[in-house]
């Protein structure tokens, strides 16, 4: 049984699913949330110095608190002790960057089942996910 998990979170009712089954079938596992702070591209990329000084950053800091926050009451109903990070940039690349630095075993990840143009056009992040990672990554679609 995989003992260090990652579950990336959004805020989604994907990620919420994705999150809740990490905790019911890994009860044993040491389970990081994370969440990525996508940074803009094109013009405000160029003006800012840092990758905390761009426009909206504070409310996008207070969004992943929020959603820690969410994920620290869930894991307590299962009473599971869960560990929080926020990293900054494309967030497929951040999800497997920090789990193959983080010597993470599995990623519970979830989907939003896009499908058509709007898979063509948005991308799945799930999808880079499954294609780049090392690990084992396990997508969990939200229960209708």
């Amino acid at each position: 049984m995989p003992r260090k998990t990652l579950v990336p979170v959004d805020g989604s009712p994907q990620a919420d699913a994705a999150f809740r089954y990490a905790l019911e079938e890994f009860p044993e596992a040491d389970i990081t949330v994370l969440h990525v702070i996508q940074l803009p591209k094109g013009y405000w990329s160029v003006l800012a110095e840092s990758e905390t000084e761009f426009p909206g950053h504070e409310r996008a800091e207070e969004h992943a608190r929020t959603l820690f926050e969410a994920a620290e009451n869930t894991a307590s109903t299962f009473d599971h002790p869960v560990d929080t990070t926020i990293e900054r940039g494309d967030p497929s690349r951040e999800i497997v960057d920090y789990a193959i630095a983080n010597d993470v075993e599995q990623i519970v990840m979830g989907s939003h089942g896009r499908q058509g143009a709007s898979r063509l056009l948005f991308g799945s992040v799930a999808e880079k996910v499954v294609r780049r990672a090392p690990m084992t990554v396990v997508v969990v679609h939200e229960a209708s």
